[in-house]
C-alpha cells in the first residue's frame, strides 16, 4: 500500500530517465571530438561512440558514452547527483547536472558552490537541505528562477540577491545555517567595453 502523499502521483523519473536535448548530445559529441584528436578513441570508435549519441533519448544513455573518458568531475552531463559535502575546504558543482527533487549539500568550516545556471532542474519546486556551520554556500541561478529561504539561523545570515521570478521553479532552501552564511545570486552579466572593433 502505498503511502497518501503518492497516491494518484506518477513516479518521478530518475535523474538518468529524463529525455536528453539536442545541446546535450553536442556535448557529448564535442568530448568524443577531443579523445579522438588526442589518441583516446580510433577512427573506427569515435564513429560508433558518435552515432550512439545521435540514437539516444535519455540523459543516462548519454552520459555512458563519455563515462571510460573523463573522471567523474568532468563529465559533460552528470546524473548521478550526490550530494554535495565540504570540510574545511572548498567544493563547487557546475556545469550540466541533473538536481534532484531533493539535494542536500554541507559546509563545515568550508565554501560551497552550487551554479545551477546550466543544470536541469528535475521539478519545478527543488528543496536544498542545508548544513552550513562557519563556512558559506553559495547559489548561483540562471534569471527565471525563485529562491526561497526558510533555513534556520543560529549567530548566521542568508542573502537572497535573486530578482523574484514569480512563474519560475522554485528552489526551497531549508536546514540549518550557524556562524555561516547562505547567499544566492544570479550571475554577473557581461561587461560591455567601450572600444569596439
Amino acid at each position: 500500500m502505498r503511502p497518501p502523499a503518492t497516491r494518484g502521483r506518477a513516479p518521478e523519473p530518475r535523474p538518468g530517465d529524463l529525455r536528453a536535448g539536442d545541446s546535450d548530445r553536442e556535448r557529448v559529441a564535442a568530448v568524443l571530438g577531443d579523445a579522438l584528436a588526442d589518441g583516446r578513441l580510433a577512427h573506427d570508435e569515435h564513429e560508433e561512440r558518435l552515432e550512439a549519441v545521435y540514437r539516444a533519448r535519455t540523459l543516462g544513455e548519454l552520459a555512458a558514452i563519455t563515462a571510460d573518458l573523463l573522471p567523474p568531475e568532468a563529465q559533460p552531463l552528470r546524473t548521478d547527483v550526490r550530494p554535495v559535502t565540504a570540510f574545511f575546504g572548498s567544493e563547487e558543482r557546475s556545469g550540466r547536472w541533473v538536481v534532484p527533487t531533493r539535494f542536500s549539500a554541507t559546509a563545515v568550516c568550508a565554501n560551497v558552490t552550487l551554479d545551477l545556471c546550466e543544470a536541469l532542474l528535475q521539478s519545478s519546486h527543488v528543496t536544498l537541505q542545508v548544513t552550513v556551520i562557519g563556512g558559506t554556500l553559495t547559489l548561483i541561478v540562471p534569471e527565471g528562477v525563485r529562491i526561497e529561504m526558510p533555513a534556520s539561523l543560529f549567530l548566521g545570515g542568508k542573502k537572497n540577491q535573486v530578482r523574484p521570478a514569480p512563474d519560475g521553479p522554485v528552489i526551497e532552501v531549508t536546514g540549518l545555517v550557524s556562524m555561516g552564511s547562505v547567499i544566492a545570486k544570479s550571475p554577473k552579466r557581461p561587461r560591455r567595453s567601450w572600444f569596439r572593433r
